[in-house]
């Protein structure tokens, strides 16, 4: 029979490895197979050492997923000015950014009505994942005009920020007209992009921003993992117009 104290050592070690950086926050731990053979002891003990590393809030399940080191959650600013380089780096991490489509097609009924612009019109479609010291945040969809923005994907390409690609095109400000926030699950898609369990919580922001002269420039949604990012409203952005909306 197993001595009680093994699954504490067990316990212990792979803590002592979280804490040298061994496995980073959001980094998945091996598989319970791989632990018991590592320590040489039965799955039972591997996951009481599990239980007690997750009562500690070292690390969590996804379920189907296995057993991952927690991230402390990423201070994300909604104000009128939403940079996401700018906020990554202002808690302490470095950003990058993963594109994984980008293309010029039609615009749908929503995307149309809220950059203002005629039915068919055709917009710039950009999508991918935002990071934070290669944890992956959120993903994001960003729609902007193709008129006014006609070289916006190749921008997009040589530099990897919206920011930048818009002040090539001529747009060095623009500001948020509105963000609307609500509570999801994650479906497989999501859950796979964002390397969460399918039905995991996230939060999904749906923005508009709009340049000096109040004129649509971009639609945006972004799915936040919902345990990797605390988002944050500012005064100055409930004033202009922020909300959230709350599902049950």
């Amino acid at each position: 029979m197993t001595k009680p104290t093994i699954w504490r050592s067990i316990a212990e070690t792979l803590s002592a490895e979280i804490s040298s950086g061994h496995y980073r926050p959001g980094d998945k731990l091996p598989t319970e197979a791989a632990l018991s053979a590592r320590f040489g002891v039965n799955r039972h003990t591997v996951r009481q050492a599990l239980a007690s590393l997750a009562e500690a809030g070292a690390v969590h399940a996804r379920r189907g997923a296995g057993v991952f080191v927690t991230a402390t959650p990423t201070d994300y600013a909604l104000s009128r000015r939403v940079r996401f380089h700018q906020n990554v780096l202002a808690s302490g991490r470095t950003p990058s950014r993963q594109i994984l489509r980008q293309e010029t097609r039609a615009a749908d009924p929503g995307e149309a009505a809220a950059l203002h612009l005629p039915a068919g019109a055709l917009v710039q479609v950009v999508e991918g994942l935002s990071l934070a010291d290669g944890t992956t945040l959120a993903m994001f969809r960003s729609i902007f005009p193709a008129a006014r923005f006609p070289n916006l994907l190749a921008a997009m390409t040589r530099h990897g920020s919206v920011t930048a690609a818009l002040a090539e095109a001529g747009l060095t400000d623009y500001t948020r007209a509105e963000t609307r926030i609500t509570a999801i699950a994650a479906d497989a898609l999501l859950a796979l992009h964002l390397r969460q369990s399918q039905g995991a919580p996230l939060l999904r922001s749906v923005a508009v921003n709009v340049d000096a002269a109040g004129q649509p420039i971009e639609f945006g949604t972004t799915w936040f993992a919902g345990d990797r990012v605390t988002l944050t409203v500012s005064p100055e952005a409930i004033d202009a117009g922020e909300t959230v909306d709350k599902l049950s």
